[in-house]
């Protein structure tokens, strides 16, 4: 009985666990979509990054985004999907430069969300 007691307690331990990081993983900050006024080229690499980001190919995804870029850089929208992809490769002082730029092209219905982005704000030390 005593095995079987303990055996539960790990279940469930484990258990516990895997929701705690699916959901801390469910907390943080990914990539957001363009506005609609973005070209819709722009609009589609935007798209796929979205795509290969949640996969977890953060190398393909920024690809994607740095191809959006180039089509349509107006927005703060992809400088700020560029600057979490070089963020997740480690590349903190080229996602503190993008982050900076998407700060200060935010506008229209996701600027309140850039301005207060925690990632957005911690390397750009606010």
């Amino acid at each position: 009985m005593k095995k079987i007691s303990i055996l539960l307690a790990l279940i469930t331990a484990s258990i516990f666990s895997l929701f705690f990081l699916s959901a801390t993983a469910m907390a943080g900050e990914g990539p957001m979509k363009l506005p609609e006024k973005a070209k819709a080229d722009a609009k589609m690499h935007n798209k796929e990054g979205i795509k290969h980001w949640e996969m977890g190919h953060y190398d393909v995804a920024l690809g994607h985004f740095k191809e959006a870029s180039k089509i349509d850089g107006s927005s703060g929208e992809i400088h700020f999907n560029e600057a979490i992809s070089y963020d997740k490769l480690g590349q903190h002082g080229v996602a503190t430069k993008h982050f900076g730029v998407a700060k200060n092209k935010a506008s229209g219905k996701n600027k309140e969300k850039l301005l207060k982005s925690p990632i957005l704000n911690g390397h750009l030390g606010h």
